[in-house]
Formats: structure tokens, C-alpha cells, sequence
């Protein structure tokens, strides 16, 4: 590979591209059979048109499993939840009052302050039509913002970032966390995977000590050094480190080669610049010791250090509570609370509270009533969170009726379309048009 590719090549593509930075494990097979795709590219896209240094950021949440809306905004007054849930109910002494009529877990202290002071909108009824019970399906349709007769190959983030982030960084998009969601999945892969920065380092086959540097990656260093570095230490050195993930979608159309080829293109960043800023920025708030806690903090440093990011991507697993929800779901809405509570501190302290906005989302509520061992089972319609210091905060949509009657197979109806919330982020807050991204109008809720 190294005969194959000249200094000069190298040294020229390195300095017109902030892709250079590294290479990921897949790139030396084939590198040298997309490297003027490669330098082209960089020239088109030497100026950056969006970065998050000075724009709005959009932090999602998905609360994985299908979290209990019911027991999580609760409609403490309501008849027909006392008669639904005998067991799981929460009292209507122990809800935290957002009126006379509902109120949030007595978990939720972290998202009552943050209601008190402005800062939380709760959209209740969120939905679709025709849900779908599955977890991978159900997950699916919101990621790709499709119908659930529907099969959508790109997330909704990343038609976002085909047309509102051509020509940007490839941290304009960051997920928190070893697999990259679906919602990334996009025509020209974007965006980064990534874990804890402290630890990360190459991934590769290769058994050694766990400090030590495996010759592979070692290897892929040495090949991304500018020449001018190799030049003046006599010969190869040590550069920049391949992060752990690329973007693209659960399946792949077309070549593996042309996968590979489009996420060289589009999706290399030095993990070396990650740790860095990561290094240097210290959080102002106290997160839980919790892998939310931990994800939200290391978005906190990141937007602290200035990373050129529009969308981050965390997520909080555990709501599927078949069983035994009362010991379980406190436990996570507690860690939710309190977590999203430290970041928005944080968020105060660097001064960057007006420019983020987080959204919570879940696949799918529950069944209005509890099953025969304590818990609940896979439902429909539940609430949405949006925070931020720019948001209309409040109660907004209808909680939707528990009559029997009006259930749909033992699940609340839906009043709101999960696609309206994303039109209202999207053009009142990322400022681009809804329509392309999500395929046809959607009203937008506008909740900001």
C-alpha cells in the first residue's frame, strides 16, 4: 500500500481534507481505488457550511424498550387508571402536580425543577397510526420517520443531513455509544459512533496488553502521518487514530465496496481530536454514575470544546418492564431526571443553554392496564420530553382518554404524529425545510 501511494498524494490529500485525520479499519483494502474520489470530495467541501460551533444542537434521547408513559405523566385523578392499575399506580399523593389533573413520577424531581423554571415542554398522546407492538419495528418507524406500512432506508437524521449538512464535518452528527441508530442511516454517510474518549483506541482482531498499541493500528498511524512529520523524524511515525464506528444503516443496498468507499469519503474523524477535547473540558454539574449519566456528560464536554456538531444521539435502555415495573421503572426515571438535569446545569455553566435542545423519545408506550405479574406489556401512545431554555414549555397536546371505549385493543390513542414534533424541530429549531426530510407535510408542533 505504501508503494502505492506517493508522499506527495498524500501529503496533498492530508492538507485539503479534514477527513484525513484517520482511517478506519476498513480503508487500507481499498484505498488506493477511491483516493482522487477522495481528493475530490475534500476540494468540493473545503468550506464548512454548518458546523455546531455556532448553531443550534439537537440532543436526542430514546428511552429504549417502551417506556410507561401512563406511569410516567400521570393522570392521578383518572378513574379508569386507579381501576387499571390496582398494583403499579403511583399514588396521587406521590405525583409531582403539573395541574389538577396530571403530574410526573415522584422520580422525576430532575424534570420537575426544569418544568418549574421554563425549561420542559411535556407533549402527551404522541403516536402513529396503525402502531406496531414490535421493538425492532416499532423502533424502525420512528428512526426513519415512516408509516408502518413503510420501509424507509434512511433515518430521519440523516435525510437531515443529505440536505441541510452537505460539505460538513463528519462530527456534524455524534452517537454516543458503540452502534450507530438507524436514524443516521443516510444517502452519503455522516456522522461518528463513539464510546468513552478516555479509552478509546483502534479496534482490531489482535490480543495484547491493554495499553499497548496493536501493530494494525499502529500501521494505520504510520499511514496517516503528513509527510512533513515523517520527514523530520527520519521516517514513520505515529499520527491521528481511527475512531470505533462508521455511520450507514442496519442493512446495505448495492456493494460492499461502495459502502465502503461512500463512508471513507464522508465519515473519518481522529478519535485523537475526540480525547482531546475531552481532556480539556470539565463538566460544572454532578451526573449520576449511570451509563445516561456518563453518555450526557461526555456530550456536555464535547459541546464545551466546541465540536462542530448539530445532532447528538444517546440512549437510555431498560423500559420493556414485563415484570415487576414498580421496583424497576422509579429507578430509570430517576436516572433520567437527574441526568438531564446535570447536563442542562452544565449547559448553563459554559454558557451554551440557548443553543441545545433535547428530545426524549420511545418506541412505544404501554397497555393502559397492568398484567398478572406487576408490569405491562407493549402498547401505543405515551408522552414526548423537549428541554431546553428556548422551548414552549408547559402541557401540550391532549392526554388521550382511558375509557375502555375509546382504547384501541387495550392502548391509548394517539392525538399527536411523532413526525409533527420532528417538523417543528426541524424548522423552528435545525431551521430547514421539514417536507424533503420527512417525505410529504407534516403540521409542525412547533414546541420551540
Amino acid at each position: 500500500m505504501k508503494n502505492d501511494i506517493s508522499l506527495k498524494t498524500r501529503r496533498e490529500f492530508l492538507r485539503t481534507t479534514m477527513l484525513g485525520g484517520a482511517l478506519s479499519w476498513t480503508v487500507p483494502a481499498f484505498l488506493a481505488n477511491t483516493f482522487s474520489s477522495l481528493q475530490a470530495s475534500a476540494a468540493d467541501s473545503a468550506t464548512q457550511v454548518v458546523t455546531g460551533k455556532d448553531s443550534t444542537i439537537l440532543v436526542i434521547l430514546q428511552m429504549a424498550g417502551g417506556n410507561d408513559g401512563l406511569n410516567t405523566v400521570v393522570p392521578f385523578t383518572n378513574d379508569y387508571y386507579r381501576k387499571a392499575r390496582p398494583k403499579i399506580g403511583v399514588a396521587a399523593k406521590e405525583v409531582l402536580k403539573l395541574n389538577d389533573q396530571v403530574g410526573l413520577h415522584p422520580s422525576l424531581t430532575g424534570f420537575k425543577e426544569l418544568y418549574d423554571s421554563g425549561s420542559l415542554a411535556v407533549i402527551q398522546g404522541i403516536g402513529y397510526p396503525n402502531p406496531n407492538r414490535s421493538h425492532f419495528r416499532s423502533t424502525e418507524i420512528w428512526q426513519t420517520a415512516s408509516d408502518s406500512e413503510q420501509f424507509e432506508r434512511y433515518g430521519w437524521l440523516g435525510r437531515y443531513f443529505d440536505n441541510a449538512c452537505a460539505g460538513s464535518d463528519p462530527t456534524v452528527g455524534v452517537n454516543i455509544g458503540r452502534q450507530m441508530p438507524q436514524a443516521f442511516a443516510a444517502r452519503h454517510p455522516i456522522g461518528v459512533s463513539l464510546e468513552n474518549p478516555e479509552s478509546y483506541r483502534f479496534i482490531s482482531s489482535e490480543k495484547g496488553k491493554r495499553d499497548e498499541m496493536s501493530s494494525s493500528e499502529e500501521s494505520y498511524r504510520k499511514l496517516n502521518q503528513p509527510e512533513d512529520e515523517i520527514l523530520m523524524a527520519g521516517g514513520e511515525g505515529n499520527s491521528g487514530t481511527s475512531i470505533g464506528s462508521i455511520a450507514g444503516a442496519s442493512k446495505h443496498t448495492g456493494s460492499a465496496l461502495d459502502f465502503l468507499e461512500r463512508t471513507a469519503m464522508d465519515a473519518q474523524v481522529s478519535s485523537d481530536k475526540i480525547r482531546a477535547i475531552s481532556s480539556r473540558v470539565e463538566t460544572k454539574a454532578s451526573y449520576p454514575q449511570s451509563q445516561l449519566g456518563t453518555s450526557l456528560k461526555m456530550v456536555a464536554k464535547l459541546i464545551g470544546g466546541g465540536l462542530p456538531t448539530r445532532v447528538f444521539y444517546v440512549s437510555q435502555g431498560g423500559f420493556d418492564t414485563h415484570t415487576n415495573q414498580a421496583a424497576a421503572h422509579p429507578r430509570l426515571l430517576r436516572d433520567l431526571g437527574d441526568s438531564v438535569k446535570a447536563f442542562t446545569d452544565d449547559m448553563k455553566a459554559q454558557g451554551n443553554m440557548q443553543r441545545v435542545v433535547l428530545m426524549t423519545f420511545s418506541e412505544f408506550g404501554r397497555r393502559v392496564a397492568e398484567n398478572a405479574n406487576s408490569g405491562t406489556d407493549h402498547g401505543a401512545a405515551a408522552p414526548m420530553f423537549v428541554i431546553g431554555s428556548k422551548v414552549k414549555a408547559g402541557l401540550l397536546g391532549k392526554y388521550p382518554s382511558l375509557a375502555p371505549t375509546d382504547l384501541l385493543n387495550g392502548d391509548m390513542k394517539y392525538n399527536v404524529d411523532f413526525r409533527s414534533v420532528y417538523a417543528g424541530l426541524l424548522e423552528g429549531w435545525l431551521k430547514t425545510s421539514s417536507t424533503p426530510i420527512l417525505g410529504r407535510k407534516f403540521e409542525p408542533l412547533m414546541c420551540v
